[in-house]
């Protein structure tokens, strides 16, 4: 695929913990160039398929997009398909709120975080007014499935972007969207496809966990069900980034193997990253993040085939 008409101005519509909008430059320049078909497996804001499709030369000719958040996927949807009925139906909650005072915003949001959606635009219409308008963009359920994120009380909120919401459509408009377990989802990628990996992380405290975005915990068996994929992914010749935190249990992981990177099969790396979204404003700024790629990094594109055998 190749950006159409304001597709490559596209950016991330919707605010996700981390997101990989401060880290998209060293994101970028560790790209494979000349991507066949582009997977992100773990979409949330999907700041790095945004950013491949505004750059030529970056640009997959194909992209799949998936997330488990069967919601998220939703949202997706529905800008892809039905943008201008969103754009309605959004514009009309966001001016009710922003008429409001702050008592009567408070009362708007909770009325609207407790309904059920009817219908698939309403449903993503309140997806983005819940997200744009509570506590620090966050997206989190509890054991139910609930989003239970409190109001956040932002002076002017963006709940409608109409112009960035129509590029993301541009964006989206010949991509396909799964909701997917990440293995399943990885059974598809063949040789000359790219795909990046950003699943949630493993906290490098008891305090920094946040693994929210779905009923179910993704703990260190997923973690390791993710490196076996990996490796699987590897052993196909696809061409895989993942980025997760920099924690003993993850460096292990993925260290452990002997291969042809420092007598390692995958390349690691470290690369500051700024983290806006903590409760505790004093606990919010740059911390490493690791990045592991199982091709050679360079300006052009080499086939991971090649590369192993040499």
């Amino acid at each position: 695929m190749r950006p159409a008409g304001n597709a490559g101005a596209a950016r991330p519509f919707v605010k996700w913990a981390g997101g990989k909008t401060q880290l998209l430059d060293a994101l970028v320049e560790r790209a494979p160039r000349d991507i066949d078909t582009y997977y992100e497996t773990f979409l949330g804001g999907g700041a790095m398929f945004f950013r491949l499709l505004s750059d030529p030369d970056l640009a997959p000719k194909r992209a799949v997009l998936n997330d488990v958040n069967r919601d998220l996927v939703t949202v997706y949807e529905v800008v892809r398909d039905e943008v201008e009925r969103l754009v309605d139906r959004l514009g009309r909650t966001a001016e009710g709120y922003l008429a409001a005072d702050e008592d009567e915003r408070a009362r708007l949001f909770y009325e609207e975080r407790g309904r059920r959606p009817e219908g698939r635009v309403d449903l993503a219409a309140r997806f983005i007014f819940l997200n744009k308008t509570c506590f620090n963009g966050l997206y989190r359920v509890n054991r139910k499935g609930e989003f239970n994120v409190p109001h956040g009380r932002y002076r002017s909120p963006r709940i409608l972007d109409e112009q960035g919401l129509r590029d993301a459509s541009a964006a989206l408009r010949d991509v396909e969207i799964t909701c997917l377990d990440f293995e399943a989802a990885l059974a598809a990628p063949r040789a000359g496809d790219f795909v990046y990996l950003d699943p949630p992380f493993e906290p490098l405290s008891k305090t920094s966990s946040f693994t929210g975005y779905t009923q179910g915990a993704f703990d260190r068996l997923e973690q390791r069900r993710l490196k076996w994929a990996v490796d699987d992914l590897t052993e196909r010749s696809v061409c895989v980034m993942l980025s997760n935190s920099p924690q003993d249990y993850i460096l292990g992981l993925y260290s452990a193997d002997r291969g042809p990177y420092d007598g390692t099969r995958y390349r690691l790396s470290q690369t500051p990253a700024r983290r806006a979204i903590n409760p505790r404003g004093d606990r919010r700024g740059v911390i490493d993040e690791l990045i592991v790629l199982n091709y050679p990094e360079g300006t052009e594109r080499r086939s991971l085939e090649s590369s192993t055998q040499a």
